[in-house]
């Protein structure tokens, strides 16, 4: 899922593009999901972005929108895959451009698209919002530009680390910590206590602070939680600063070297092993012999057993495959459908987390402008926008 850094990648090239120009044209699909989910529709956000003038645009974790010289405002969530086109340059990764034939670069509008805008000036600018899994969403904001972040979905959402450094001290980290009681990694990753961390994020803040992803939040030193405020400002600025592009980041981030799961064992390049284990619902890689527990930690947590250079993942046994279920045809193409139940990522990231006490936690039709689209559930075995080498940013 695309987190603080691709996300400021995005309004990297909106801003660069976009903002000044005046919206001549756009067209979206009535996407139950992108659209509807969030009490929209695509031939509604289609006649609010006409004729607008782009005055400006903003970040707050893991949304982002465009102030307009009238309400009300598009604001926008990647969810899994979603990602911002612009025609005629590569917003995306190294590594999404190398997976495509060379007709499918020159190919506009881009595969899976929900919304298409077209700018008035010349040179004319064309935008396109793209998301083939459908976790992403559009909403509209009725409110003046200045106060988007004071209405739903980003007053329910934490502080940004890099955007408001004025809310997010360590007087503030330490005051969350302590009221809490869930493990570090799942604090990490819950939007309402800090926007924009994700997976890759959360485990490289964790590495950085030399802190272990399942400890209790509650039972750290003064001087670890100092380490991890920290590790937090200097891991999401600088992957900001980079626009999430792993090419610059350091040799010895957690990130070059953490994608070995199911094959041989991952390692650093001073020889140290690193595990995975599932915390807050999501897979976790840290350095054992780095990361060590200095406090109580969340019983009935599944921890992988770190493997020998020389030993080889097990084959997976052999089984009947099942027959995929006929699916109807539709106009716009999306993926396959998924039998895995994926949670709304929008409600994931506006609902806090709850405190625990020491138990195991659980494992846990549409037509705009003559477009039209049936909303289906999709795949998880497609290339993905905007990612890398964990498919989210690699770009080697």
């Amino acid at each position: 899922m695309p987190e603080i850094a691709e996300i400021a990648r995005a309004v990297h090239f909106l801003r660069l593009h976009l903002v000044g120009k005046t919206i001549k044209s756009a067209i979206a699909v009535d996407d139950a999901n992108v659209f509807g989910k969030v009490g929209t529709s695509g031939p509604e956000f289609a006649v609010a972005m006409t004729g607008k003038k782009v005055l400006s645009a903003g970040t707050q974790g893991k949304y982002f929108w465009l102030v307009l010289d009238k309400p009300p405002h598009p604001v926008m969530h990647f969810g899994m895959t979603g990602w911002m086109h612009v025609k005629g340059d590569q917003t995306a990764y190294t590594n999404y451009y190398k997976s495509k034939k060379p007709e499918e670069l020159e190919e506009w509008p881009p595969k899976y698209w929900k919304f298409q805008l077209k700018t008035e000036e010349d040179p004319v600018v064309e935008v396109a919002y793209t998301d083939p899994r459908r976790f992403g969403r559009v909403r509209l904001v009725d409110c003046p530009g200045d106060s988007i972040r004071k209405h739903s979905p980003l007053v329910e959402n934490g502080p940004d680390p890099v955007v408001d450094t004025d809310i997010f001290t360590e007087e503030y980290l330490e005051k969350k910590m302590r009221s809490r009681h869930v493990p570090i990694k799942a604090l990490l990753l819950d939007q309402a206590f800090l926007s924009g961390i994700g997976n890759w994020v959360g485990d490289e803040v964790l590495y950085q602070a030399k802190l272990h992803p399942e400890q209790y939040c509650n039972d750290f030193s003064d001087a670890e939680i100092k380490e991890l405020y920290r590790s937090i400002r200097y891991v999401c600025q600088l992957a900001v600063d980079k626009l999430g592009d792993s090419d610059q980041f350091p040799e010895t981030w957690l990130f070059n070297h953490r994608w070995g799961k199911g094959k041989k064992a991952s390692k650093l390049p001073n020889g140290e092993k690193l595990a995975f284990v599932t915390v807050g619902g999501r897979t976790s890689c840290f350095a054992p012999n780095v990361q060590k527990k200095t406090g109580k930690v969340a019983p009935g947590i599944k921890e992988e057993p770190i493997a020998s250079d020389e030993e080889e993942p097990k084959p997976a046994k052999a089984g009947k495959a099942k027959k995929p279920a006929k699916a109807p045809k539709i106009k716009q193409e999306e993926e396959k459908p998924t039998k895995r139940k994926i949670k709304d990522e929008d409600d994931a990231d506006k609902k806090p987390l709850k405190k625990t006490k020491a138990a195991a936690p659980k494992k846990t039709s549409s037509v705009a402008n003559g477009v039209k689209s049936e909303g289906k559930k999709t795949t998880d075995d497609k290339v993905e926008v905007g990612r890398r080498r964990s498919g989210r940013l690699q770009g080697k």
